[in-house]
């Protein structure tokens, strides 16, 4: 390779202004440039880990967050249903008042009705008491038995007696 020829004398001084440029550049890349890389390349890890730290803190601190949400919301769920529950009870109780009241006004009103029916009834039996009397007085005039009205009202009653049996 005609370019590496050594015994050329200009080789020499090629050689030596090759080493002293190199020479130069690595003391100024050593001394200047790269320790501001390293140092450029030192606070961009810090401020990664950092925001690491910081996002991990945040992550810790929703968590918590959501726990105690969770946890807010099922004392909230549970409260509610403590409360429908006493609502429903109470409605219920509200509700049983009510019918027993309404049960108590009914059961009076039959009372009063059987004692209507009952005093219509015995009316009634009155009215056909006189009526069969009556009736027995017309058939044994008819047959010319005479009896006593006394005596008639007492078969009348026996009779009515045994048919309520």
């Amino acid at each position: 390779m005609p370019q590496l020829d050594f015994a050329n004398p200009l080789m020499t001084t090629t050689l030596l202004w090759l080493f002293l440029i190199f020479g130069a550049l690595y003391f100024v890349l050593k001394s200047y440039a790269l320790p501001r890389v390293a140092t450029v390349l030192e606070n961009r890890a810090a401020r990664i880990r950092a925001d690491l730290d910081a996002a991990q803190a945040a992550q810790r601190e929703g968590e918590a967050a959501l726990a105690e949400l969770r946890a807010a919301t099922a004392a909230a769920r549970a409260e509610a249903q403590a409360t429908v529950a006493a609502a429903m009870a109470d409605a219920q109780a509200k509700a049983s008042a009510q019918a027993e009241a309404i049960n108590a006004r009914l059961a009076a009103q039959v009372d009063e009705a059987e004692a209507r029916v009952r005093a219509a009834r015995d009316a009634a039996m009155g009215a056909l008491r006189e009526v069969a009397g009556s009736t027995a007085q017309a058939m044994l005039a008819r047959l010319g038995v005479s009896a006593p009205a006394r005596t008639v009202t007492a078969a009348v009653d026996r009779a009515a007696k045994q048919g309520a049996r």
